[in-house]
């Protein structure tokens, strides 16, 4: 299973590099500080250009479990969403709320900007060492229930590894059965 319908919008499961991904905004796994970094987020500003790393710096930053728009640069996207998850601290200190918060808000937020389809990384599950298991869960729910009050056509979540993709699809696979 890489794909399910929940309601007007699709969710889709690749394996691969968001950067080159073919949507209206993908969304970037950011330090509170947008300062860029490794992971995810360096491979945006990288592929993306300075204009993303300029824009960041005007905003300042952002707290965790919300969400903020600059330009995609070089991307083919038009839009970059950057969000900040959660660091794992055990469960108990309110990170899968931070969580859900970071895939609502960067919707609500690529929504306001026109955006009709979106591309997710696996936030939080880098040097954040959320469980990716976990996350998956979290992600799946957050945007499944996000998407009904939004006018979005796609959500993709990208994953890097076959490992990744393997916890993205038995995440899914109960969905479809609802």
């Amino acid at each position: 299973m890489t794909e399910l319908n929940v309601g007007k919008t699709r969710l889709t499961l690749v394996q691969g590099d968001i950067t080159v991904q073919q949507v209206d905004a993908i969304v970037n796994a950011a330090n509170a500080a947008l300062r860029g970094g490794g992971g995810v987020d360096g491979a945006i500003h990288r592929a993306g250009g300075p204009d993303i790393m300029a824009e960041c710096r005007r905003i300042g930053g952002c707290p965790t479990g919300q969400a903020v728009r600059t330009t995609a640069g070089r991307l083919p996207a038009d839009h970059v969403i950057h969000t900040v998850g959660p660091v794992w601290s055990g469960g108990d200190a309110g990170e899968p709320d931070l969580l859900a918060s970071a895939y609502r808000r960067s919707l609500q937020v690529a929504a306001d900007h026109g955006a009709r389809t979106v591309a997710f990384p696996s936030i939080s599950t880098g040097v954040y060492g959320y469980p990716k298991d976990l996350a998956a869960e979290t992600a799946l729910d957050a945007v499944s229930t996000a998407v009904a009050n939004l006018d979005i056509d796609e959500v993709r979540f990208v994953v890097f590894g076959d490992d990744d993709l393997e916890i993205y699809r038995q995440a899914l696979q109960p969905r479809a059965s609802q």
